[in-house]
């Protein structure tokens, strides 16, 4: 099984497995880029710049270029709206999350000319700040780069 043309699933996987669950299926991740990384706010800024941190730093879009931290804005943004339920507030809607998140970077197509792809998955918990609380949350995006 290779997960190299589905950038999604491989990013909602890489976001809902735990550390250990991920050691289980490390194999299906050898030859996809990839980052990960966990995010608990009020304030959705912060989500997004996690994201766009780790993506930056671990080689995934490159600083400076325009396109690929565009397209990895609306892969986030689109993963968001999945968290929130459509309502892509936070803090200002008196709800907290607690998120792991993938980034994944690939060609889902077969075709070269399709270009490449990313995709931003998020899984976790939102809801009010009151520990115990929460539910379960979880969103994907996908953009072209």
């Amino acid at each position: 099984m290779s997960l190299t043309k589905e950038i999604g699933k491989a990013a909602l996987l890489l976001a809902a497995l735990s550390e250990d669950e991920l050691a289980s299926f490390s194999h299906l991740f050898q030859n996809i880029r990839y980052c990960q990384g966990r995010v608990g706010s009020m304030n959705m800024q912060k989500v997004i710049s996690a994201a766009e941190t780790a993506a930056k730093r671990n080689g995934l879009i490159m600083d400076g270029v325009y396109r690929e931290t565009h397209a990895l804005y609306h892969a986030v943004m689109e993963g968001i709206e999945g968290v929130t339920r459509g309502q892509p507030a936070i803090g200002e809607m008196s709800r907290t999350v607690g998120l792991r998140f993938a980034i994944v970077r690939g060609r889902p197509y077969e075709d070269e000319a399709e270009g490449e792809w990313i995709a931003a998955a998020f899984y976790g918990t939102i809801g009010a700040p009151v520990k115990g609380l929460e539910h379960e949350t979880a969103g994907l995006g996908m953009n072209h780069i």
